[in-house]
């Protein structure tokens, strides 16, 4: 078929003479249109789209050809000022109708019954997602709206266009996946190459041959390696963003869009820019592409708003090591990526040491189960010891507290260092020498940069007429906030010179060396945080296990060195119970022999702290008070023996209460009032009830009824 032929045969919506409906019918072969006078009664919608901002720009011929459909309504027999043109979803994606306000615009005024024809130039305009197009196909079927194209007019109340309607659609969603897989592949073709490059970093500049390079400016480079040297000193990007503001450390960005695009930004670094940083493989000169990929959950349910989901490293499309310049190498990135991983909270990750008192968190286990144990804090001042496996499934391992455990350790871990005093001392001298420079270093190359910046702005001053004012006052403006800037900067060095001089004194030399050579004051020093403590134990052990048995007091500790080496240790720990000391019979066995021979409670305290008897708690040793205490106890348990005078149905008042289930105290108070029927037995004064079947029975009705808080009668006894 010939060219002419062919636009002969094309239909066309141009109206000639008869009703629209004969017109479309004679034009197109087919059956008259449902084009009548209630569609021309309401709103023709003129729907325009161009899929992103370059097509926009770039496309003007597809957009002339949208925007002359409202000439094409106007020839079906809508008014023009019945005719609404929507184009607020010009440079959005047909992908999703999430943030497209023209699409959800023609959903309510359909809903509305505003809308007699809705025209599109073709129906991959309206929608490329076959949810959103049968969406919007089924309102117009329920309210009776006409769709129509370049080619025909169809009616969603009819079968066959409804058919019709559905393959466009398909065909339109299917022809996006086609597109989307067909950049795709290009886009990968070319990381395979490792020429693709959307954006670089901070520290790298995309030069006009798309080739990749250092950023040229000396500072940033400067500072980048000052950050990945800080890191490999801290070991946690919360440490070192916290050095990096404490200095009023800077990064320098370049600019990727806008009209500022390629100059050189200022900003001071966050956490999270910082772990991007560190995670990063350019760094260590691999190009890598495909790292993140979409999270269709996640997106979903933010509305809609693009979220990413990092992959592992298995399942990165393209890495290739040793293809673009480098600021550390290939093996301090990992052993970055290691630390990183390390200080991640999740389960067998030790974590990132942290400011709580409990030393031993992610190193200790429970002996018993092999379970890590977790750090609980009871107050400020203690820390306790848990079994993860008895908080999660209850099971009969034991705790304690963490100071014993966390003394005994740090005095190993101390008594380790103290052969590499010297040696540590030195490192530390030449540690702070190192650290000056850098700082020193980055705070010279401010001051340069902020003198070129005032020299800069004064030659654009000058190189400006006098009589220009308008331009003059401008450029003045510049050139004086330069010299403030300048100035603030030249203030704040030489404070920092002050406080940190380049070289060490001699008596700074000598406090490290002495320093270093008491490791115990040191420790203790109140500028050394827990979080240093946890460092430096971290450092030299890999495990530690402790055996606690619920019976007694004392436990076992086994350190496992890094290198291999195990030692093991005894700890005494504190328990809530004289009951769980281990030698409990023998303590009230010695207090009642020293109490029938005549000794005081004074003396008696005295001589069990000589005998290395143990208290549950204190560590001060037996008082008068807990002697007493005790007291007490063995004459409740032998008193009864002794006298052996107890008649029938007669009880001790605590082993009453406890028949009863209330409490000794109340007991004793209803004896004192003469609610039951009791007696008193000398020396100590011990009460003894007298209670049978009936009379327990009796008390129970009274417990029941005090509980109520309800009236007490009289006297009981009649």
């Amino acid at each position: 078929m010939s060219a002419a032929d062919t636009t002969k045969a094309r239909p066309t919506l141009i109206p000639g003479e008869g009703t629209i409906a004969k017109r479309m019918a004679a034009g197109l072969g087919l059956r008259p249109t449902p084009l009548d006078d209630r569609h021309l009664s309401r709103l023709a919608i003129v729907y325009v789209r161009q899929s992103d901002p370059q097509q926009v720009l770039n496309h003007a011929e597809s957009r002339e050809r949208q925007y002359a459909l409202v000439d094409l309504a106007a020839a079906l027999g809508w008014p023009r000022d019945r005719i609404l043109l929507i184009d607020e979803d010009q440079g959005n994606s047909g992908k999703t109708a999430d943030w497209r306000t023209g699409f959800h615009r023609i959903l309510a005024e359909v809903t509305m019954d505003h809308v007699g024809l809705i025209l599109g130039i073709e129906m991959s305009r309206v929608a490329r997602n076959n949810k959103d197009w049968h969406q919007l196909m089924e309102a117009c079927a329920i309210f009776g709206t006409i769709l129509a194209d370049e080619d025909r007019i169809y009616d969603p109340r009819d079968a066959e266009d409804r058919l019709l309607l559905g393959f466009k659609g398909t065909i339109s969603e299917y022809e996006l996946v086609l597109m989307h897989n067909r950049l795709e592949r290009g886009r990968l073709h070319k990381a395979n190459r490792c020429a693709l490059f959307l954006d670089v970093p901070c520290g790298y500049v995309k030069l006009p041959t798309g080739e990749v390079a250092l950023d040229p400016d000396e500072q940033v480079q400067s500072t980048l390696r000052l950050i990945f040297d800080k890191f490999d000193e801290l070991g946690s990007c919360r440490r070192l963003h916290r050095h990096l503001a404490r200095n009023k450390i800077r990064l320098g960005m370049r600019v990727h869009r806008g009209p500022r695009r390629g100059q050189l930004e200022w900003r001071l670094p966050t956490p999270g820019m910082l772990s991007r940083m560190l995670h990063h493989p350019i760094y260590a000169g691999a190009y890598s592409y495909g790292r993140r990929r979409v999270d269709h959950k996640r997106t979903a349910a933010s509305g809609g708003k693009l979220k990413m989901r990092a992959l592992p490293r298995s399942e990165w499309m393209v890495l290739q090591r040793d293809r673009l310049p480098a600021y550390i190498t290939w093996e301090r990135y990992e052993a970055n990526e290691q630390r990183l991983l390390q200080n991640s909270v999740r389960r067998g990750s030790p974590g990132a040491p942290r400011t709580g008192r409990a030393l031993l968190t992610s190193l200790l286990v429970c002996g018993a189960c092999g379970r890590r144990m977790y750090a609980s804090y009871r107050s400020k001042s203690t820390a306790y010891y848990g079994c993860m496996r008895r908080k999660n499934e209850g099971s009969a391992c034991c705790g304690l507290e963490a100071g014993v455990v966390d003394d005994l350790v740090a005095q190993q871990v101390l008594r380790a260092l103290e052969p590499a005093t010297l040696a540590l001392s030195l490192k530390a001298i030449q540690d702070v020498h190192q650290e000056r420079e850098r700082l020193h270093r980055h705070w010279r190359q401010r001051l340069e940069r902020a003198t070129y910046e005032a020299e800069r702005a004064e030659r654009q001053y000058q190189a400006v007429e006098p009589e220009n004012r308008l331009v003059a006052r401008s450029v003045e403006r510049q050139w004086e906030e330069s010299l403030r800037n300048r100035r603030d900067i030249a203030e704040e060095y030489d404070r920092f010179l002050k406080e940190q001089p380049p070289r060490l004194s001699e008596d700074q030399r000598a406090r490290i060396l002495a320093l270093s050579s008491d490791l115990p004051t040191l420790w203790n020093a109140p500028e050394t945080t827990a979080a240093d403590h946890k460092e430096i134990i971290r450092l030299v052990v890999e495990r530690v296990e402790v055996h606690v048995r619920a019976e007694t007091e004392r436990g076992e500790v086994v350190i496992s060195w890094r290198g291999g080496v195990t030692t093991r240790h005894d700890i005494i720990r504190t328990v809530s119970r004289y009951e769980s000391l281990g030698r409990y019979d023998q303590l009230m066995n010695r207090i009642v022999e020293m109490r029938t021979k005549g000794q005081t409670i004074k003396q008696i305290a005295a001589r069990l702290n000589a005998e290395g008897y143990r208290t549950p708690r204190s560590r001060k040793g037996y008082t008068s008070t807990s002697v007493r205490k005790l007291l007490s106890r063995a004459d409740l348990t032998r008193g009864r023996i002794a006298t052996g005078q107890l008649d029938r149905h007669e009880w001790w008042l605590p082993d009453l209460a406890r028949e009863l289930q209330m409490s000794p105290d109340k007991l004793r108070e209803w004896a004192l009032r003469g609610w039951v029927r009791s007696r008193q037995v000398p020396p100590r004064g011990l009460w003894v009830v007298r209670a049978d079947g009936r009379e327990r029975q009796r008390l129970r009705k009274l417990l029941r009824a005090s509980k109520r808080s309800k009236a007490v009668g009289a006297t009981p006894f009649r």
